[in-house]
């Protein structure tokens, strides 16, 4: 392997490693330094590699160039010393001479601990997933930009925003007390989820983009699970419900990028070792007496790798779904909740429930109720299809539709 392959994908493993311990090191105050001094590294690297060719170790060569950026910045500063120092000192109880430590398992301490600071509710959850992304998934701007269907002035500015605002707030880069920890871990269970979905419901068209996302989420709940502070029923619930959707990923989306409904997927592209891995972190979850909407989401989609229907794989659906909706609703389970409606009771049944969501702004109800009309009522199915058609937001989800239009 050349340099030219070797860097961006010790790029995408290395960069996050590196920015979180220097992070833990210096303190949110001096996260931009993190992230230039992680940088610059790398750019040292492609100059040297490319005319001296790869070192025998690439990634202990990273970490000591970074180290050596990292003791020059403390040297050469002296306004880091004059002002910066002395409150830093007094909050990290550090000295600036200590060893940049980027040793396994202070890596990991530090990503989990970055992890607990960038998900602090003083920022956006919008700010949350763009933070991880850039510092604790090492993903570049412009993949950012792509993943929020936006432009990279608009996602600088969140971030800029998002940064200043922690360091407003004079956040650590620490893990929470033990007796804050479950409160505090609700909000990065949070951040992971909707991280998970941005990549498994995204609408950009970048397919590795999107499954990148989905695996980095499964990455940083990985580390809590590994953790015995974080290791927790509603972790190890969320962990198995990312497990099982990402079992059928590769049976979700076509070569063009369209999504493949549930009923149309080949069900022999589904990873049978995720859907074991989900089984046993769903195992895992219930330890315990406390019952998440993780816990209830997996089930939900336990029971969707059965690959056989059964009355009662639907009824043991329409049964969880019933759970979600009373612990917490969303226009999205309520939608699923009348599919599954439809499986147990009949179409006739559907049709009732789903009319009573009345969801006019929601192109998904129009999808929905041209589904259930079908076979029924094919000019009320054809209506539905066309208004669903008209306020689709992506390509893809056009093309889905336009199959179900009738000819």
């Amino acid at each position: 392997m050349d340099h030219g392959t070797i860097i961006p994908h010790l790029f995408r493993t290395e960069y996050r490693k590196i920015v979180s311990v220097l992070c833990r090191h210096f303190g949110f105050r001096e996260i931009e330094i993190a992230e230039d001094i992680a940088s610059e590294t790398f750019q040292v690297a492609m100059q040297a590699w490319g005319l001296e060719g790869l070192p025998p170790n690439p990634v202990g060569w990273l970490y000591n160039t970074a180290k050596n950026k990292a003791k020059n910045h403390l040297q050469r500063d002296v306004i880091f010393r004059e002002s910066v120092f002395p409150a830093l000192k007094a909050e990290n109880d550090s000295s600036i001479e200590s060893e940049i430590d980027l040793s396994t398992q202070n890596i990991n301490d530090s990503q989990l601990q970055m992890m607990f600071a960038i998900c602090h509710p003083a920022i956006s959850h919008a700010s949350q997933i763009g933070l991880s992304l850039r510092i604790l998934c090492g993903f570049g701007i412009d993949e950012i930009a792509t993943a929020f269907v936006t432009n990279k002035e608009t996602i600088n500015k969140r971030l800029f925003r998002a940064k200043e605002k922690l360091r407003e707030e004079n956040i650590r880069i620490t893990l929470p007390a033990q007796s804050e920890i479950d409160q505090r871990l609700d909000q990065v269970l949070m951040t992971i989820y909707l991280l998970f979905n941005e990549g498994y419901y995204s609408v950009s068209q970048n397919n590795t983009l999107r499954k990148d996302l989905c695996l980095e989420a499964m990455r940083l709940c990985t580390m809590l699970v590994e953790n015995p502070e974080t290791n927790k029923p509603q972790v190890n619930a969320l962990l198995a419900l990312m497990c099982f959707h990402a079992s059928r990923l590769d049976a979700r989306i076509n070569a063009k990028g369209a999504i493949i409904l549930y009923d149309d997927q080949d069900s022999g592209l589904w990873n049978t070792d995720l859907i074991s891995k989900g089984g046993y972190f769903l195992k895992k979850a219930a330890q315990g007496n406390r019952l998440s909407k993780y816990h209830l989401e997996a089930g939900i989609a336990a029971w969707h790798t059965q690959q056989h229907d059964s009355a009662e794989k639907w009824e043991g659906i329409l049964h969880l779904y019933n759970q979600l909706l009373q612990r917490e609703y969303s226009p999205a389970a309520a939608l699923n909740r009348t599919y599954a409606v439809a499986k147990v009771r009949g179409k006739e049944a559907a049709i009732s429930e789903a009319e009573k969501l009345n969801l006019p702004e929601n192109h998904f109800y129009y999808a929905l109720l041209g589904e259930l009309y079908s076979g029924l009522d094919d000019e009320k199915a054809k209506l539905h299809w066309q208004t669903a058609l008209s306020m689709a937001k992506s390509d893809t989800d056009r093309e889905a539709i336009r199959k179900k239009l009738p000819v």
